[in-house]
């Protein structure tokens, strides 16, 4: 019998323009692309060069620390171009698809049948693995170590989040496929947290079903392992999206590695927000025929985690939403001075804000600089863990390693501190502070 959790503090954040409950069907695009910059930590090395034909499972690249961890294509076609960076680093592989997708073969299987080393290496050559991280840091998985437990959330309190339910209420035997094979890769539990309520997936067998409630952050699930099984020092335990383990389940199922999964296209700038079924890695622009203005900011992933890309990019690897809202760029004058429009915010400054506006066109605006970083208090509204934040950053931007450790800081990454962001007075960027910290502790070893 699982937990039953109630979080109490916490945001829901109301954006207008969440996808209604309708699927477009199939979206293609002429190019895919894989961006090793979508895996925290991880040193690419090549595998194929431009002309190179490919199919779907076909490695791109593989990480620098680990060969046998492969990243492979989603489609099949022709390596078109490969994007470097400052240091000529890897920013993505392209491949310009096929109009009729290829699979390599690796072979249907049964995990019960199978040791653990040999499903890890079928995970690792098929391209499913980068799909496991890793806490503490949030990289790559280890496949050399067990860990504690598994962790899996189903479902997402993210503005304008995907519905889970929806996006793989079809797909429900691969879901018990993928976690039939999890349970495999551990000698603890598989933990799957599910809204309060009834859940399609609470029929999810071998697995210990948590039930979780309250406002946003509840469906991250670093915050559901704080709950269940805190993070202590020299534990180590895997994260994996609900969505990645429908395709490791189609996988063993079928012997294909089908990077397929069902988007959101959501904000209020989108004129019909709806559901598109896509493979991973699509260019983004076809999505974005129906916009109601230009001057947007496009965000693969959510407002508070989601990476900005541009009109031509493409989808980020961990994230089955594409969100379009107001770039922002036209400031109001005397705005400090002067009421505001309606916009979300924990403050009781402005109360049209707080009490008669149920959503908002919230755009990218900061509404001002980075100030002077002092407690306010601010960050213990929202934050749902037993962890003192303002301390926790401060440590990191010192550098003060033995108190990043008593402070917490193998408990969080990037996604459990996005609200502290977002209701900061000081407008400082918490998240890169939690990475860097991240970045040190690894480098520290």
């Amino acid at each position: 019998m699982g937990k039953v959790i109630k979080i109490r503090k916490g945001k829901n954040i109301q954006l207008v323009g969440e996808a209604v409950e309708k699927n477009n069907g199939n979206h293609t695009s002429s190019t895919y692309a894989v961006k090793p910059t979508d895996f925290k930590g991880m040193v690419p090395k090549l595998e194929v060069k431009v002309g190179d034909e490919v199919k779907a499972g076909t490695p791109l690249f593989h990480s620098k620390a680990d060969d046998s961890i492969k990243f492979t294509s989603p489609v099949s076609g022709e390596v078109v171009e490969v994007v470097r960076g400052d240091r000529r680093a890897i920013q993505e592989v392209k491949v310009l698809a096929d109009s009729e997708i290829s699979y390599l073969d690796f072979g249907s299987s049964d995990p019960s049948s199978m040791s653990r080393e040999e499903i890890v290496t079928k995970l690792k050559s098929a391209g499913a693995w980068p799909s496991i991280r890793q806490r503490p840091f949030n990289i790559l998985a280890d496949g050399e170590e067990k860990p504690k437990a598994i962790f899996v959330s189903g479902f997402d309190t993210a503005p304008l989040s995907a519905d889970l339910e929806f996006t793989l209420g079809n797909k429900l035997a691969d879901v018990q496929s993928g976690f039939d094979v999890l349970k495999n890769l551990t000698d603890g539990k598989v933990h799957l947290s599910l809204p309060e309520g009834t859940s399609k997936f609470s029929s999810i067998a071998g697995v210990e079903t948590h039930t979780v409630s309250g406002p946003h952050p509840a469906g991250v699930v670093g915050v559901q392992i704080h709950h269940i099984d805190p993070i202590n020092k020299g534990d180590i335990v895997w994260t994996i999206t609900l969505q990645h383990v429908a395709m490791i389940g189609k996988l063993f199922s079928t012997g294909q590695y089908r990077n397929e999964l069902t988007i959101a296209v959501a904000g209020s700038e989108v004129e019909s927000p709806s559901y598109h079924d896509v493979i991973a890695g699509v260019h983004i622009e076809g999505l974005l025929s129906n916009l109601k203005t230009d001057n947007v900011r496009t965000i693969s992933g959510n407002v508070l985690t989601g990476s900005q890309i541009q009109k031509s990019g493409y989808l980020g690897y961990f994230d089955n939403l594409l969100t379009v809202i107001p770039e922002g760029d036209d400031y109001e004058f005397l705005g400090w001075l002067i009421p505001s429009y309606a916009k979300p915010t924990i403050s009781s400054t402005f109360p049209i804000a707080k009490f008669f506006k149920k959503s908002f066109r919230a755009n990218a605006n900061m509404h001002g600089e980075e100030r002077a970083f002092v407690v306010t208090g601010q960050y213990e509204k929202v934050l749902p863990m037993d962890i003192m934040p303002v301390q926790l950053l401060k440590s990191i931007m010192s550098g003060d390693f033995e108190r990043m450790e008593n402070l917490g800081i193998y408990e969080v990454v990037e996604e459990d501190l996005a609200l502290c962001e977002f209701v900061c007075t000081s407008k400082i960027e918490v998240q890169q502070i939690i990475r860097d910290g991240l970045e040190l502790m690894i480098e520290e070893g």
